[in-house]
């Protein structure tokens, strides 16, 4: 039997357009991406906000992963983050609309992870040390930082969403038997 899998994002070579310091980051994201996009497009919307053991459910980490990147990049890039920005924080982890289901998360984080990859791609190296004031405490990180734990953050959190999903399908099939 012919394995037809690619090897991991980060085994494939530099990214085109993609600063060399940045690689890693860019190659994290796009591996999450890669995952988050390999899963069932039919995650039961039953289960979607169900959270086992009192563990984040799986439409809160699919709307935390959008966010974190949404609100780090914004740090990156300098600015505060918007009313907008905030209502959406406070947001994670309850439908956004009635009827969500996994496409409709799956939709808005491929969004952005696409404007991730883009703001590295315009990402200047020659800033990467340069300070960043993240939240309103204005707590000092670098933009190099920023970037590094968006895709750090996110792996962390993909993590979490695999298992979750895989006990909660569990726990579906083992009620329907």
């Amino acid at each position: 039997m012919e394995n037809n899998e690619k090897p991991e994002v980060w085994l494939r070579g530099p990214l085109p357009n993609i600063p060399t310091v940045l690689q890693p980051a860019a190659h994290a994201l796009l591996q999450a991406q890669e995952e988050i996009n390999r899963l069932n497009p039919n995650f039961p919307s039953e289960l979607l906000w169900t959270k086992p053991a009192g563990s984040a459910s799986v439409g809160f980490h699919m709307q935390h992963l959008a966010g974190v990147l949404d609100r780090l990049l914004t740090y990156a890039r300098e600015e505060s983050l918007t009313e907008e920005q905030l209502k959406y924080l406070r947001q994670e982890g309850q439908p956004p609309f009635p009827d969500c289901s996994f496409t409709d998360l799956l939709h808005h984080l491929n969004n952005q992870f696409d404007t991730a990859i883009s703001q590295i791609k315009n990402t200047d190296p020659s800033t990467i040390l340069e300070v960043r004031m993240v939240g309103r405490a204005q707590i000092p990180s670098t933009h190099l930082g920023l970037i590094f734990h968006a895709a750090e953050h996110t792996m962390r959190h993909l993590g979490q969403l695999l298992v979750t999903m895989k006990i909660l399908l569990s726990d579906n099939d083992n009620r329907r038997n």
